[in-house]
């Protein structure tokens, strides 16, 4: 609007009457009022304009930091595409070589299988020589320990032959026959524990015995001249003719009367003992030595030092023992390696067969 046009309508207006003049101090008032409004918005359009500024720089701001955060991000993802697909590259080659590798390991195990069967072809071709000695060399070991035994009842030997056989076993490559030596050590165990008089000691002893034969004083013999006495005049002339005595006495009185008889006896019976010892025969043992004993009481001085050791030495053999029960584990070894044998014949096939174990195998078999 102009200034002009402002002037016409100012014009147009009816003039004021008198009577609605305000006053002035009114009129300034109403000015001030609208200074102030002025002024006010004035400030808040400034206000409003800073703010936009502000805003409009924050978002610039804001704008440039995504900018460099998305520049930032491009190239990590540029570097990660380039890292996987060098990944990628290398996983590539990984299954390459793993293929190769699955061919190799295939080929080794071809291989091994192979070396397999061919150690197994040896382990028979070894077993039907080498082994098949040691295992008979042990068999043969345990059947003597065990014969020893029964004929001598001496523990001492059967164990030596008990350890050899051991260590034959120990020599064999087969695992199946291990569990044999157990059975053998659970018999030289029990062996080791029987408790016998050692026979060296006791045949010492005995010999010692017969030395001293020599030494020892006979007893009185006047039983001859009390029975003459005793007899009548008919009796002493015909009994020098006749005599009559009883069986079971005749050699005690001869032994009585004759002091060399005496001590050939005695000795007779101490050989009697040695030779039980030596067998191990406890019932001959006990009646050798018992009959040492009556002819020690009855045709030497019992009153003699000699004599009285002598029969004490006695008394101490007729309670020692000289052959133990035999243990119940003896033979079980034996057994046991004749039955491994025989199954293992069985599974062996018929060329690794020896010819001294095809009898064995086919009579196992059938």
């Amino acid at each position: 609007m102009s200034e002009h046009d402002s002037q016409d309508s100012l014009a147009a207006l009816p003039a004021p009457s008198t009577s609605t003049i305000e006053p002035p101090h009114r009129r300034l008032g109403g000015m001030a009022w609208i200074v102030a409004a002025v002024v006010a918005a004035g400030g808040g359009y400034w206000y409003w304009q800073s703010l936009d500024r502000a805003r409009a720089t924050s978002a610039e701001s804001l704008a440039t930091a995504l900018r460099s955060d998305v520049d930032a991000l491009r190239g990590s993802v540029a570097t990660s595409r380039q890292e996987a697909d060098a990944l990628r590259a290398r996983l590539d080659d990984a299954a390459r070589v793993n293929e190769s590798l699955r061919a190799q390991v295939l080929a080794l195990s071809e291989r091994a299988r192979m070396s397999e069967e061919a150690i197994a072809n040896l382990a028979d071709k070894r077993l039907s020589g080498h082994d098949a000695l040691l295992l008979n060399e042990a068999e043969l070991l345990l059947v003597l320990a065990q014969e020893r035994y029964a004929l001598f009842v001496d523990p001492a030997p059967s164990l030596a032959a008990y350890r050899l056989a051991d260590a034959a076993l120990v020599q064999a490559n087969d695992a199946a026959f291990a569990s044999v030596r157990q059975s053998v050590e659970a018999e030289m165990a029990a062996l080791s524990a029987l408790q016998t008089t050692a026979p060296p000691t006791l045949q010492a002893q005995l010999a010692h015995l017969r030395e001293a034969l020599a030494v020892f004083p006979l007893g009185a013999r006047d039983e001859r001249g009390s029975e003459a006495a005793s007899t009548s005049r008919f009796a002493r002339i015909f009994g020098e003719f006749i005599r009559i005595r009883r069986d079971d006495d005749t050699a005690a009185r001869f032994a009585h009367d004759d002091p060399l008889l005496a001590r050939t006896l005695l000795d007779a019976s101490l050989r009697d003992a040695q030779a039980a010892l030596l067998v191990r025969d406890p019932a001959r043992w006990q009646h050798a030595i018992a009959t040492a004993q009556a002819q020690l009481a009855h045709d030497f001085d019992a009153a003699s030092p000699e004599v009285g050791e002598a029969r004490a030495q006695l008394d101490v053999m007729a309670k020692s023992t000289i052959a133990p029960a035999t243990p119940t584990a003896l033979g079980s070894a034996l057994k046991e390696l004749r039955n491994l044998r025989a199954t293992h014949g069985l599974q062996t096939p018929a060329s690794a067969v020896p010819q001294k174990l095809a009898p064995a195998a086919a009579e196992a078999q059938s």
